[in-house]
């Protein structure tokens, strides 16, 4: 094997190449194979050599780019592992090909001639070498086997945190970053919707006094509009969630202090209802498209208010005149298996509702003849979160109770 004692003259950057950790128990490795000569172009990443184990055969890439200036381990040689086995000149030419720019020659590197006993070489010495920087994360170095259990594992190896030498990646540190997900923290920031939506629900909480109830109600309506079809005579869809508004919307003309807003330390009841329908926006928090004027509206009326501000939302093209003048506010079901939200109030109103998901459920029926029996049947969790100043639970649960009766109530034929 042949070892170099000088470098090319010159000021160069070099970057040394280390035989990185190839297991838990592997403290050595044989170069079979360079693939890479001295003087040619290496890109980071590059396989550069090859390296065998009583394990694994791997393929180790350059850990940067410029011009392979040195090899300090041969092709046979035994190394240990953290070893330098090379040196790449980072201020050489980075281009592709194996002929630089300024291909350095074998007369820029001076061999020690055999010798009985050692003697100081007659040209310098080697430079003293710098313990190696941890790498950036696009310059981590890997070997072929670690990259593959990173890419099948969907974890990008800037997230993982080396402990091998020069902060190196090794199998072990692969295989707990696939197991556990990476590692680093990764700081996100909010959008202008998400903080917006933070200090209005900040705001409410620390001003509102909020109280909650829910109550569980019949939701067989639901089984007859199956029956009779999800869609109104328009060609309109009707969700679960626009036949819940209607009947809360009817049931706030008894409870008119819930269809209320603040102003300053006045509390003003509204004799128009304008219905608010909660909307997710993805990553930006949720906004309130309002339908005005709801309270005398048909079913087919409010489902098709309703499909227009969901397709203008959908679209961004909601006005500044779909998001003003709520009075009372509704939140759908949240996911298919939400059995129900504890929703914070929208200032300056007093009052929201929400709803779960209409699931089947097993129901006790109590019969004069056979006693209680047991059934399949529709059910739905709606719940209310109110103002404490304007209301309390009996009142809260009494309009709920007052929503489900109109809500079984409903003439579904003539409103379709």
């Amino acid at each position: 094997m042949k070892r170099y004692s000088r470098w090319p003259a010159g000021g160069c950057t070099l970057a040394d190449v280390t035989l990185p950790s190839l297991g838990e128990s592997v403290t050595e490795g044989i170069i079979t194979r360079w693939f890479k000569q001295v003087g040619d172009v290496v890109a980071r990443d590059e396989p550069l050599f090859e390296v065998s184990t009583d394990k694994v055969d791997s393929e180790m890439p350059s850990p940067a780019a410029g011009v392979l200036i040195a090899i300090l381990a041969g092709e046979g040689d035994t190394v240990e592992t953290g070893s330098r086995v090379a040196v790449i000149d980072e201020a050489a030419g980075t281009g592709s090909g194996s002929t630089p720019a300024a291909r350095p020659t074998p007369e820029a590197f001076v061999a020690p001639a055999p010798a009985p006993a050692p003697a100081p070489p007659a040209a310098s010495p080697l430079p003293p070498v710098a313990p190696p920087a941890p790498p950036s994360p696009a310059g981590v170095v890997m070997s072929p086997v670690v990259r593959r259990i990173l890419a099948d594992g969907g974890v990008e190896p800037g997230t993982v945190r080396g402990s091998g030498p020069g902060g190196a990646i090794t199998r072990r540190d692969a295989e707990r970053a696939v197991m556990n997900g990476p590692t680093d923290d990764i700081v996100v920031p909010l959008s202008n919707g998400l903080r917006r939506m933070g200090q209005h629900m900040t705001l409410s909480t620390q001003s509102t006094p909020h109280g909650y109830v829910a109550v569980e109600v019949d939701a067989s309506i639901i089984d007859r509009l199956d029956t009779l079809g999800r869609v109104t005579r328009d060609g309109v869809p009707i969700s679960d969630e626009v036949v819940v508004g209607l009947a809360a919307v009817r049931a706030l003309g008894e409870f008119e202090f819930l269809n209320a807003t603040f102003a300053g330390d006045e509390l003003v009841v509204h004799r128009t209802v304008n219905l608010g329908f909660m909307r997710e926006v993805h990553r930006d928090g949720m906004l309130v498209p309002v339908v005005h004027a709801a309270a005398g509206l048909t079913l087919r009326a409010l489902a098709r208010r309703a499909h227009e501000l969901q397709d203008r939302v959908a679209t961004r093209q909601l006005t500044a005149d779909d998001l003003m003048g709520g009075t009372f506010t509704l939140v759908g079901p949240t996911g298919p298996n939400a059995l129900w939200s504890q929703p914070i109030i929208i200032q300056p109103q007093v009052a929201v509702l929400s709803m779960g998901s209409v699931r089947r459920a097993a129901v006790v029926v109590d019969d004069p003849e056979r006693g209680p029996t047991v059934s399949v049947g529709r059910r739905v969790i709606l719940g209310l979160s109110f103002d404490h100043r304007v209301c309390e639970p009996f009142s809260a649960t009494n309009y709920l109770e007052r929503v489900a009766e109109l809500l079984a109530g409903l003439d579904l034929e003539s409103e379709h």
